[in-house]
């Protein structure tokens, strides 16, 4: 597989991993990490919940389609996305323009697990937070699936599989 302008841009919902395997995936790939809601945080000075308070979710969006749309135009990168990024059109079209897209699949009872005691994730603090990861799942897979190249479950394993063949190629490039 090769990778478009060398990017690898993951998608997928919140707690799947994309953060923590974007890393590992950059690590071994020998590749800047970048992770598009600590961009958002960082350029902005505050926090996302802040943000989400002052300016509810389109204010969010807006925000968050202008850091992507400046992060996809570099090279030779590792981006994890904010789970909800592939809501907007542009977003997903973005995203698919300008890198290999891949989706961490992760069960909804199992991004529950991963995120219930999380306190900085606006969209999940809900009256029944199981419910909440369920519906949100619900809406948002279709997206995943159609703007990813790829879909990996996101476990370590997996993930290390394909980083794994993903190295044996860009070495196999670089000696051709």
């Amino acid at each position: 597989m090769q990778l478009h302008r060398g990017n690898l841009f993951l998608v997928g919902m919140p707690g799947c991993g994309k953060s923590t395997l974007g890393r590992l995936l950059a690590k071994r790939l020998n590749k800047p990490f970048y992770d598009a809601d600590v961009e958002l945080e960082r350029r902005l000075g505050v926090t996302i919940p802040l943000i989400f308070e002052l300016e509810g979710e389109p204010g969010f969006r807006d925000r968050e389609q202008a850091v992507l749309a400046d992060l996809v135009a570099g090279t030779n990168i590792v981006l994890s996305t904010g789970g909800g990024a592939i809501l907007r059109p542009a977003n997903r079209e973005l995203l698919a323009q300008n890198g290999t897209v891949l989706y961490l699949h992760a069960a909804p009872a199992t991004l529950w697990e991963r995120t219930r005691h999380s306190k900085h994730r606006p969209l999940l603090q809900a009256p029944d937070p199981l419910a909440r990861v369920q519906e949100l799942y619900t809406a948002r897979d279709a997206l995943y699936r159609e703007v990813a190249e790829l879909v990996v479950e996101s476990d370590r394993e997996q993930v290390s599989r394909l980083a794994h063949r993903l190295e044996q190629q860009l070495r196999a490039a670089a000696r051709a």
